[in-house]
């Protein structure tokens, strides 16, 4: 169950927004075993965020997984998901933060996995 959180301050229309939650379910395939079958995804856009003292436009993303990648494919999806956001959000890549969290505990449908 991988979740991917992105938070900015970019007015990201529905068109964008379909097209970076479609790019994203491809690109959690580099972490093994996961996929677009069971990501969830969160876009909160229009947030009053500042970086480096400038509120040009950032983002901070979370990836949250149930289990482990290894630092590789992290590499990997970093790259990829900067790429994204730079491209379809004309994010500079400098700003741009992701965050890797790896969750043991992972309840879903009344119990634990």
């Amino acid at each position: 169950m991988p979740f991917i959180n992105i938070k900015t301050n970019v007015d990201v229309k529905k068109e964008k927004e379909e097209l970076i939650k479609s790019s994203l379910g491809q690109l959690i395939t580099i972490l093994p075993g996961k996929s677009e079958s069971w990501l969830m995804i969160d876009i909160e856009k229009n947030n009053s965020m500042y970086f480096k003292g400038s509120d040009s436009p950032l983002a901070l993303v979370k990836v949250e997984l149930y289990g482990s990648s290894s630092k590789d494919n992290y590499n990997k999806l970093t790259n990829a998901i900067t790429l994204l956001l730079n491209k379809e959000l004309s994010i500079d890549e400098d700003r741009i933060y992701i965050r890797f969290e790896e969750v043991e505990n992972w309840g879903y449908s009344g119990s634990l996995f």
